[in-house]
């Protein structure tokens, strides 16, 4: 693995960065492609040594990083895995990554793992738990982390919070940033029926570090809407009007191409990038 010694760790650039994937390893390292940043899943780089790190170590060199997880289950009621959390610090040990960042959701309890990230209860004590598990994973870090909103195909009846204020009150009560996918946010809001802009409006904007963008799979054929997280096509016209919005309020931020299914040439997120790019452009010309 990587040692710090040999890795650099600058700002993040407020530029469109894609999900490294394996299918374009090969072609980033043997063509350098002018990519602002990359991320990668947290998970994929726990085993020690191997091809992956190889190539990360020269990906790394070159290009600012993020490291994404999505297996802390920061809202389970078990307590975290000790194990899990000693890779991930060894990780960012290693390399010194612009930024690091969880899902705020849950998908572990006794032993027990879903193949997808759960939905938390919007309630004052799940509140307090998830506090509690990102200030122990900050400790553990020695740095801030971002938590994600997550897509959700079902909600519970018992709430104390709409989704946008949990998910405020969240960042505001542990102090650490907030990575806002705002595909999910429009999932959710046909998913679930509410306002997506109303979302936007109440998030905390300054603690804002990273923006992700992917493209759903509509359902047909149901009684009700329900859109699908795929991250499996280019982003919908109706997410990218909705990240116009983002950056609007937000400023200009980092921000991601997410594609984990059906992955297509390397062209095809580089195209999505750029557009991305054209909308963090009109929103620094707006802030001129």
């Amino acid at each position: 693995m990587a040692t710090i010694s040999a890795m650099t760790t600058r700002p993040m650039p407020v530029h469109a960065g894609i999900g490294l994937r394996a299918p374009h390893v090969r072609r980033i390292l043997s063509e350098h492609p002018g990519i602002a940043w990359f991320e990668t899943h947290s998970e994929n780089l726990f085993a020690a040594g191997g091809p992956f790190h190889d190539a990360m170590e020269h990906i790394r060199a070159d290009y600012p990083l993020s490291l994404h997880g999505v297996g802390l289950s920061l809202g389970s009621a078990d307590g975290l895995d000790t194990t899990h959390l000693r890779r991930l610090r060894q990780l960012v040990d290693a390399y010194q990554p612009e930024l690091v960042s969880e899902h705020l959701c849950w998908g572990a309890i006794r032993g027990w793992h879903s193949n997808d990230l759960l939905p938390l209860p919007f309630t004052e004590e799940t509140l307090r738990l998830v506090v509690t598990r990102i200030g122990e994973v900050q400790d553990a870090l020695g740095r801030q982390i971002l938590v994600e909103n997550v897509s959700t195909y079902l909600r519970f009846d018992d709430a104390d919070y709409t989704e946008w204020d949990f998910v405020g009150e969240a960042v505001k009560r542990s102090g650490c940033g907030l990575l806002c996918d705002v595909n999910n946010i429009y999932v959710n809001s046909v998913n679930h029926g509410f306002d997506p802009h109303a979302y936007l409006r109440a998030l905390p904007a300054a603690s804002v570090q990273e923006i992700h963008l992917a493209g759903f799979t509509r359902k047909e054929g149901l009684p009700v809407p329900l859109l699908i997280d795929s991250h499996s096509r280019r982003v919908s016209q109706d997410v990218w009007n909705l990240y116009a919005e983002a950056i609007e309020r937000f400023g200009p931020t980092p921000t991601l191409i997410e594609w984990d299914l059906d992955i297509p040439a390397l062209e095809v997120l580089l195209e999505e990038a750029a557009h991305a790019e054209e909308v963090l452009n009109a929103g620094r010309a707006l802030a001129a």
